[in-house]
């Protein structure tokens, strides 16, 4: 009840009742639930979000102040969630959520480690593939890069938007290989079925204007 409570005084914005009905539930015989951070986490989230939108955008101090919140945002939510994934060692989806943040943040090695260890999670492995393929390219090390995208794909059944990013990564690391045919095939299944799909058509057209 008081979770609910919480929840909707965050949806009527009133952040600070919200986070104080969380804390609660935190000292409570049931405070150890790792939901639960996660919900005071996303409200306090929802605040600086929230205090963004309040901003002026015609103020001549806006940008500054807007990217102070945003910088404070970031901090707030890594260090968040690396005190969440030492409180819960073995959660693979925090490890996920950590791995993101610092995917977001440049910290190329660090995400690494966490999306190796997210895989293992079944719910996130086709995602957490996809990043570590992403973290490999931004490394340059592209034949990395391509056999993890290759396995994400093998594991993909359905072809959706998810399906197609994948397939469009690893077109875009075989141009990186200059392996000019292995990258125009991914394109050519993605043009198959969305001819609108980001860039592809624009691929396709180079491709087959230039054997022209």
């Amino acid at each position: 009840l008081l979770r609910s409570l919480a929840e909707l005084l965050a949806q009527k914005k009133q952040f600070d009742k919200a986070l104080g009905y969380y804390e609660q539930i935190k000292s409570s015989e049931v405070g150890g639930d790792a939901s639960l951070d996660r919900n005071i986490a996303d409200t306090v989230v929802r605040k600086f979000d929230h205090q963004a939108s309040l901003l002026d955008a015609n103020a001549p101090e806006y940008a500054d102040k807007l990217a102070k919140l945003q910088a404070e945002k970031q901090a707030y939510q890594l260090a968040e969630c690396q005190k969440r994934a030492e409180r819960f060692s073995t959660d693979l989806q925090i490890r996920f959520e950590l791995g993101q943040l610092y995917f977001q943040m440049g910290k190329i090695t660090e995400a690494m480690k966490e999306f190796q260890k997210a895989q293992g999670n079944p719910h996130r492995r086709i995602q957490a593939l996809s990043y570590l393929g992403q973290c490999f390219a931004r490394r340059g090390i592209n034949d990395l890069a391509a056999t993890t995208f290759q396995d994400a794909i093998k594991e993909k059944v359905v072809f959706d938007d998810e399906k197609k990013e994948l397939i469009y990564l690893l077109g875009c690391v075989y141009e990186k290989m200059a392996k000019r045919e292995e990258a125009i095939a991914q394109f050519k299944l993605i043009y198959g079925v969305d001819v609108g799909y980001k860039d592809v058509a624009e691929k396709m057209d180079a491709y087959y204007g230039g054997q022209s």
